[in-house]
C-alpha cells in the first residue's frame, strides 16, 4: 500500500524516480533552473563561455541534463557550433538520445527561455544545490563511519576534512580524465607560460637558482638537506622573505625547532642589516632604532605565516594548511624540519625509517592536493663528516630513509667549504662567505650547482653580486664588532655553531 505521507507530494521535477534520501527527504535541486540553463545554451552560442568554469556535468541533478551538458561542453571543446541540431546529432552518435529525453525534449528546453541574460546567476544556484547534495552525501558517510567501532577517529576526522575541503574549493574528485582533456590543459598551460615574462613557478629570489628550476613548481616536494650549521633555516627564511616581500606570495613556515619570535627576529635582521646579536641584546643606538622601525614596514605587510607547533604531526599539518589555503590563500609551504615531525594517529607505524617514509609520502600528497610547492628541510647522516676525500653531500647521505629521495621531485643540498676550513672551491675560486646549492635530483629539469653569498652576521643568503655589497654594509653597521668576528665566521667557536647560539 502506498505511504500516505508521500502519495501526493512527489514533485514533477523528479522525473521517473523520487530519489528520496535515507531520511525521507528529497535531495536539494533546482530542476527548473537546470532546464533554463540548458535552454539558454541551445539558443545562444556565446552563453557557455560565461559558465564553463562554474558548472560541470555532475552538478546537474537529472541524468538527462548531465548527458546534454556533457555533449554541449564536448562540442564547445572541439570548437563546434552548439544548437539543437548539433547537440541532437552528438547525442545520437553517443547513444544517449533516448536517455536524454529525445529530440522533443531538446526542443522543449530551447523554448524555456528567450535569452541567456541570467545564465550565470542560474548556474551558480545549480552549483549551490550540487554542493548541498555533496554535503548530504559526505555527512551520511561520516555518520556511518562514526558508528563503526573499528574506525580510527583521527583518520575519520582527516578524511572528513579532506572531503569538505574538496567541496569548498569546488574541486570535487574525479576518477579519471581523458587524454584529450589533459592534453588540452597541458597545451593551455604551456601557452600561458610562453606569454609570461617571468617564471612558471614560485620565485625563490635567487636568480641563478630560479633559472635552473624555473621557480618552485606547484605540487612539487622539494627536499633541502644539509648537516647542522650549514644554514638550512637561514636559506629558507631568506627565500620566504624574498617570496613574501618582493613577489607578494603567501608563504607558510612550520618551525618545529625554533619559536616563531626567533624566526621573525632572524628575518628582521636580514631585512634591516642589523646583526642578530644586536637584536637579541637590544643594544641599539638611536640611528639603529630608526633603521629597525623603518626597515620592517614592508615585512609587516607581507603574507608570511609562521607556526611553531612542536612535534607537529602530518595530520595536524594537513588540517592547518587546508584551513590556511581556504581562508588566506597559500602559495608555498616550508617545513623546518622533516625529522622532527610525527606521523600522528593511533595506528602503529613501525620503526623510525617507516615513519619517515610515511611523512615524506604525506608531504608529497599535501603538495598535490593543494597544488603548492612544499619545501621540507632534512638532516644528513654523519657519513659526510667521516669522509676524508670530499665533504660534498650526496643522495646516499639522506638520513633515515631512502623514501625521501623517492618521493621528492627535487633533492638539493647546502654545502659551505668554509665550514670545514676549506678556503677554495674545486675550481680554485675563494670560498669565503659563499655556499653552494647542489641540485642532486631534479625530476623535471637539469642537475646544476648554484653558488650564493652567505652573510653570517645576518644569517642571510643572497645572489653573489648582491652579497658583497651587503657584507660591507653589515660590517659598517656592526662597527668594531665586525673586527672581532673576522668576516662573521672564522672565529666563531665550533660549539656555538653546533649549539645553535649563532643563527645558522
Amino acid at each position: 500500500m502506498e505511504d500516505p505521507q508521500y502519495s501526493n507530494k512527489t514533485p514533477r521535477t523528479l522525473g521517473q524516480t523520487t530519489n528520496l534520501t535515507a531520511g525521507g527527504r528529497i535531495p536539494p535541486q533546482a530542476i527548473d533552473l537546470e532546464e533554463a540553463v540548458l535552454g539558454a545554451l541551445l539558443i545562444d552560442k556565446n552563453a557557455l563561455a560565461n559558465i564553463i568554469d562554474i558548472l560541470h556535468p555532475e552538478a546537474f541533478y537529472k541524468d538527462q541534463h548531465k548527458n546534454i551538458f556533457k555533449i554541449i561542453t564536448m562540442l564547445f571543446g572541439d570548437n563546434q557550433p552548439v544548437d539543437i541540431l548539433t547537440v541532437a546529432s552528438e547525442l545520437r552518435k553517443e547513444g544517449l538520445m533516448k536517455k536524454s529525453g529525445g529530440e522533443a525534449y531538446l526542443a522543449q528546453l530551447s523554448q524555456k527561455v528567450s535569452s541567456a541574460a541570467h545564465i550565470e546567476y542560474h548556474a551558480r544556484i545549480i552549483l549551490q544545490k550540487h554542493i548541498q547534495r555533496e554535503l548530504v552525501r559526505i555527512s551520511s558517510e561520516i555518520i556511518e563511519s562514526a558508528f563503526d567501532e573499528t574506525t580510527d577517529v583521527l583518520e575519520l576526522l582527516d578524511n572528513a576534512e579532506q572531503k569538505l575541503f574538496e567541496v569548498a574549493q569546488g574541486n570535487l574528485k574525479r576518477n579519471y580524465e581523458s587524454a584529450e582533456v589533459l592534453i588540452r590543459q597541458a597545451i593551455d598551460k604551456i601557452e600561458n607560460i610562453s606569454k609570461q615574462e617571468g617564471l612558471s613557478g614560485i620565485p625563490s629570489g635567487f636568480s641563478e637558482l630560479d633559472r635552473v628550476t624555473s621557480g618552485w613548481q606547484p605540487s612539487d616536494l622539494i627536499i633541502l638537506a644539509a648537516r647542522p650549521g650549514m644554514g638550512k633555516t637561514a636559506f629558507v627564511l631568506s627565500m620566504a622573505r624574498n617570496m613574501a616581500v618582493d613577489h607578494h606570495k603567501k608563504v607558510a613556515v612550520f618551525s618545529l625547532e625554533m619559536s616563531s619570535v626567533q624566526l621573525i627576529t632572524r628575518i628582521i635582521s636580514s631585512e634591516t642589516g642589523l646583526s642578530s646579536e644586536k637584536l637579541r641584546k637590544g643594544d641599539l643606538t638611536d640611528r639603529e632604532w630608526n633603521e629597525l622601525t623603518s626597515g620592517v614596514k614592508d615585512l609587516e605587510k607581507a603574507h608570511l605565516f609562521i607556526d611553531d607547533t612542536p612535534a607537529l604531526s602530518v595530520f595536524d599539518l594537513r588540517a592547518k594548511v587546508r584551513r590556511l589555503k581556504s581562508t588566506q590563500g597559500l602559495d608555498l609551504i616550508v617545513i623546518d624540519y622533516l625529522q622532527l615531525m610525527t606521523v600522528g594517529g593511533s595506528k602503529t607505524q613501525g620503526n623510525r625509517e617507516q615513519e619517515i617514509s610515511t611523512i615524506s609520502r604525506s608531504l608529497k600528497s599535501i603538495a598535490k592536493e593543494l597544488s603548492v610547492p612544499v619545501i621540507a628541510l632534512s638532516q644528513l647522516s654523519r657519513a659526510v663528516e667521516t669522509r676524508s676525500a670530499s665533504k660534498r653531500p650526496q643522495l646516499s647521505d639522506l638520513r633515515e630513509s631512502g623514501a625521501i629521495e623517492q618521493d621528492a621531485d627535487i633533492v638539493s643540498f647546502i654545502y659551505r667549504p668554509q665550514y670545514y676550513s676549506i678556503s677554495e672551491w674545486e675550481d680554485g675560486d675563494p670560498s669565503d662567505n659563499q655556499a653552494e646549492i647542489i641540485i642532486a635530483k631534479h625530476r623535471n629539469g637539469s642537475l646544476e650547482d648554484v653558488r650564493l653569498r652567505f652573510i653570517a652576521e645576518l644569517a642571510k643568503f643572497s645572489d653573489l653580486d648582491q652579497g658583497s655589497r651587503m657584507i660591507m654594509e653589515s660590517k659598517m653597521n656592526a662597527g668594531e664588532e665586525s673586527k672581532s668576528t673576522n668576516d662573521g665566521y672564522t672565529n666563531i667557536p665550533r660549539q656555538d655553531l653546533e649549539g645553535g647560539d649563532v643563527p645558522f
